[in-house]
């Protein structure tokens, strides 16, 4: 693919879909792979995720050498994530999708929210990955009927994978092709070594280590040997582009922030690193300037006037948090003075009082009645519903919020007021018995991630907390 080669339509893109039979099979590693070839190829790349996912963002985006932007169609609305694509594959020359779980889960049975339903929105073919362990011919069968199940989309192509050797792949070949028709890209054999780290929650995040360069080397050249990438590049090439047209790009886009605008710190390191890059820029084009700060390399929070604290890993970094008392006890005071604080997640746990970890405690920030203990299986994970139940400083009671949740950690004390907790679930686990969103003062923490695209009101909310913060912090 000629690096110049422009877009044929304005709504057209090349673009494929990286989809799979289950969660499991491989399709990150080849979407993360294919990737990388390209991009050691010349071509730029703008990756996307589908659903929340936020440890998978971060290897495509590391692969693309851009920033990878999460598509959900059940947080945000279609014609939101329509113009989120619109916008941001127009800046690269083709598109890769990593789809979530298998090409038609979803939550309902409607499959409304499944890779499939994305693939055909966004006018792109999929590219399906196979795990082809221990089964031959099968697979044809299974094909045959992904195909069938939904004939308005369209299979690009089958990436076999762990295939156990060449009479193994020929057998696997001869069978889809003759009977499906979609061809085979690529055949990618057992691997013995594994370049991605994984743990409870998937792979590990790139910013945890500091070899995640290698890793996506060893899946671009893992690409670059065994799939047919030129064929993937004709098949991406064959895109139809979305259904519909993207709206305005006004509804996308912002204006950018003006002078004099408040100081927002957020804490962003290995220990807190889960933000979706549209609300970063979602809080800067509602008129703050953000500014970046970590109580593993800090002894203290910068002057600001309010804070934002994503989820993470603080587990994994319990001890560095707890010997960094200066750093807390500024965040007690400054939430003590009416700082706006908005936490998910890692937030919430490093704002609690400490965490136990396999009997030990680590003391945390205190600001707020709550400690954490951990769990071996998920305590919290899926879509989350909320419905706004009690005043807070940023969501408006009566107020419905879409995001997700997805945590280890369980509260093991918990000595606040019913009235405390903000939220109240309709669907997910929340905090405790059915609520989520504690409120004290100015902090609002909460289990629930939230998406600027889904929730636009968030980000101006917090952003006129931290006005009226800048307003009053000379004579704090």
């Amino acid at each position: 693919m000629n690096p110049q080669t422009p877009q044929t339509s304005e709504n057209r893109y090349p673009g494929i879909l990286v989809s799979a039979l289950r969660g499991g099979s491989g399709k990150t590693i080849l979407a993360v792979g294919i990737t990388a070839a390209l991009r050691r190829r010349g071509v730029a790349v703008t990756p996307f995720k589908k659903g929340p996912d936020y440890i998978d963002a971060g290897w495509l985006a590391s692969a693309a050498g851009r920033t990878c932007y999460n598509l959900d169609s059940f947080i945000i609305d279609q014609d939101q994530l329509l113009c989120s694509f619109h916008r941001h594959a127009r800046d690269g020359q083709i598109a890769v999708v990593e789809g979530n779980r298998g090409l038609y889960d979803c939550i309902h049975t409607d499959g409304k929210t499944s890779s499939a339903e994305l693939a055909k929105l966004l006018g792109l073919p999929v590219l399906l990955c196979i795990d082809a362990t221990k089964t031959t011919r099968t697979m044809a069968a299974v094909v045959s009927g992904c195909c069938q199940f939904d004939p308005e989309l369209r299979l690009g192509g089958v990436i076999l994978n762990r295939v156990a050797g060449a009479r193994h792949e020929n057998i696997l070949r001869d069978s889809i092709t003759g009977h499906c028709g979609v061809p085979v890209v690529g055949a990618v054999p057992k691997l013995k070594q594994q370049a991605f780290p994984e743990r409870h929650m998937g792979l590990v995040p790139t910013a945890e280590h500091n070899w995640a360069a290698d890793s996506v080397a060893v899946a671009g050249a893992m690409a670059e040997r065994y799939l047919d990438l030129e064929q993937i590049l004709a098949i991406a090439r064959s895109a139809r582009g979305p259904l519909t047209p993207p709206p305005p790009e006004p509804l996308c886009q912002p204006p950018p922030a003006q002078a004099g605008a408040p100081v927002i710190g957020v804490i962003r390191d290995s220990a807190f690193q889960f933000y979706y890059p549209e609300n970063l820029e979602a809080i800067e084009a509602a008129g703050a300037r953000l500014v970046f700060t970590s109580p593993l390399t800090q002894d203290r929070p910068p002057a600001v006037d309010a804070l934002y604290i994503g989820g993470g890993f603080p587990e994994t970094h319990a001890e560095a948090l707890s010997r960094n008392a200066g750093y807390r006890d500024e965040i007690r005071k400054l939430a003590a003075r009416g700082l706006p604080i908005y936490a998910e997640c890692g937030g919430l746990m490093f704002l609690g009082e400490r965490l136990v970890i396999e009997e030990r405690t680590y003391p945390m920030a205190g600001v707020l009645p709550i400690s954490f203990g951990f769990s071996r299986r998920p305590m919290g994970h899926g879509y989350t519903l909320i419905r706004v139940a009690e005043p807070n400083p940023y969501f408006g009671v009566g107020t419905e919020l879409r995001g997700h949740e997805f945590h280890y950690s369980k509260v093991l004390e918990w000595r606040g007021r019913p009235g405390d907790l903000a939220f109240s679930m309709t669907r997910g686990g929340g905090i405790t018995e059915g609520r989520d969103g504690l409120c004290r003062g100015n902090v609002l923490a909460t289990y629930t991630h939230l998406h600027a695209l889904g929730t636009p009101g968030w980000a101006p909310a917090l952003v006129r907390a931290a006005r009226g913060y800048q307003k009053r912090r000379p004579l704090l």
